[in-house]
């Protein structure tokens, strides 16, 4: 979770106020462009964020830490990938989109995004047992 002071934009010369953006916002757009990468399973979160998601509140910021200092910014990233993905290339490609979304939408610079794989997710095999026949006690008859 980020600090919780707002980043005010550079605006332009003839700009007439400031503009500001909290934190929590540059972590929601990292969230959703690390989500959208093919590959990423889910998002790493807290048990907190887990409850919420169960009751039907989805949290975006899940697995994202946004570090700024001065006009240097760092994105943390934590996520869950799918089984049969390239690790390197995955984590590149959610470098390069998190990097993009941030920078397009709010012109800002982000120096390095970090991304840490906290583990994969295997594919889920089809049920393998007959619910009319939980003992397979049918397949037994026919090898006799």
């Amino acid at each position: 979770m980020a600090e919780e002071t707002n980043i005010i934009l550079n605006g332009a010369k003839d700009s007439i106020g400031t503009i500001q953006i909290a934190p929590r916002v540059l972590e929601i757009i990292a969230g959703i462009a690390a989500s959208q990468v093919d590959g990423v399973s889910r998002m790493h979160g807290s048990i907190a964020n887990s409850v919420n998601e169960f009751l039907g509140r989805s949290d975006h910021r899940r697995g994202v830490k946004l570090t700024t200092n001065d006009d240097e910014m760092s994105v943390d990233v934590t996520v869950y990938l799918d089984y049969g993905v390239s690790v390197p290339k995955t984590a590149l490609e959610i470098q390069d989109k998190v990097k993009q979304q941030v920078s397009l939408m709010t012109d800002l610079k982000v120096t390095e995004v970090n991304v840490h794989i906290e583990g994969i997710i295997p594919e889920k095999s089809e049920q393998q047992i007959d619910p009319d026949d939980i003992f397979a006690e049918n397949g037994n008859e026919e090898q006799e």
